[in-house]
């Protein structure tokens, strides 16, 4: 991870004792006391994807003659949508066509790690996954599905809990072939879906 742009946990501390302050709270009050320090902390980590470069997971490939599918599903993840900077979570799931090099397994569960801890939204997240297993690992096909419940839906305005917003993003040969999707998108869900 490269610190280039450091977090600032003072401004973040007092923009924090100030939206205290502005909904009314006494951000000197006992139990609020250390909230903006443990609420910098937090951004600090939630946010970490902005200092981390997701190529660098890509650069070590293993060449190996595989051609068929290789899917990693289920890699849970968690992110903050980034247009009331509440918590957006749930799975994603990346397969892709190898041509010719293939990828240590943890190294999409990193990937999907450094590209969802920044503020997001759900859909340029997928794109952003996919394009990157193209162009950095030249594989033949990508996809990549995300499922996940946003808190901003959940909790506030419409307040619609247990609903899920599913993404997807087809590359290469999964884009352009119809059963080289069914069978990324059967490897899935196979007999998960009701």
């Amino acid at each position: 991870m490269t610190e280039a742009h450091p977090v600032d946990h003072a401004r973040i501390e007092r923009a924090v004792r100030e939206i205290l302050a502005a909904v009314g709270e006494d951000p000197d009050r006992e139990g609020l006391l250390e909230t903006p320090a443990r609420v910098a902390r937090m951004y600090a980590e939630m946010f970490s994807g902005l200092r981390q470069d997701p190529r660098v997971h890509l650069t070590k490939a293993f060449n190996e003659k595989y051609d068929e599918i290789v899917l990693v599903r289920d890699i849970a993840f968690n992110s903050v949508c980034e247009h009331h900077l509440l918590p957006f979570m749930g799975h994603a799931h990346i397969g892709y066509m190898p041509d010719g090099r293939v990828l240590g397994l943890s190294k999409l569960a990193r990937v999907v790690e450094a590209v969802s801890h920044r503020p997001q939204v759900q859909e340029r997240m997928t794109e952003q996954i996919a394009d990157l297993l193209e162009h950095d690992l030249g594989a033949k096909g990508v996809a990549v599905v995300v499922e996940a419940t946003h808190t901003c839906m959940t909790i506030r305005g419409v307040r619609k809990p247990g609903s899920v917003c599913v993404t997807s993003a087809m590359k290469g040969v999964f884009r352009a072939n119809v059963s080289s999707r069914a069978e990324v998108m059967s490897l899935i869900y196979g007999g998960r879906r009701e």
